[in-house]
């Protein structure tokens, strides 16, 4: 059991945004799924408007769990707030883009794209939030 424990404290990190991920990565496909396949919006608008919902539930979710930033003053927060949106708009920026090619242009499985691409834009996020934003002083 001490063995388990000094595994989850040491991986601490990486355990809890994939558990938050998937939480994010839900928000995600329950907004992308139904504007795609339901309403019949492109798979770019579908993305971008779950990728809104989903970056706020991300930061909601990493600040205080994963990243342990417990200070909510403005002076923490909007620089902090900043840096991830900014990043998110990266990864977003990347996401959208595949999308746009594979599933508007190329007309791939909407779903299947959505999927895959979601694998690259978890791994740039976590590098970004750990490397960039929730940086430890």
């Amino acid at each position: 059991m001490k063995k388990i424990r000094a595994l989850i404290e040491k991986y601490y990190d990486i355990i809890s945004y994939l558990f938050f991920g998937v939480l994010t990565t839900g928000v995600n496909y329950l907004l992308y799924l139904p504007c795609y396949n339901l309403w019949g919006f492109s798979g770019s608008v579908s993305n971008v408007i779950a990728w809104v919902f989903a970056v706020a539930f991300a930061y909601l979710t990493n600040k205080p769990f994963v990243f342990k930033s417990h200070d909510w003053s403005a002076g923490t927060v909007i620089p902090e707030l900043t840096r991830f949106v900014g990043c998110r708009m990266g990864s977003g920026a990347l996401e959208t883009a595949i999308i746009w090619l594979t599933v508007d242009i190329l007309a791939w499985n909407g779903n299947v794209m959505k999927l895959a691409t979601s694998v690259i834009v978890i791994v740039v996020n976590y590098l970004a939030s750990k490397l960039l934003v929730f940086r430890r002083k």
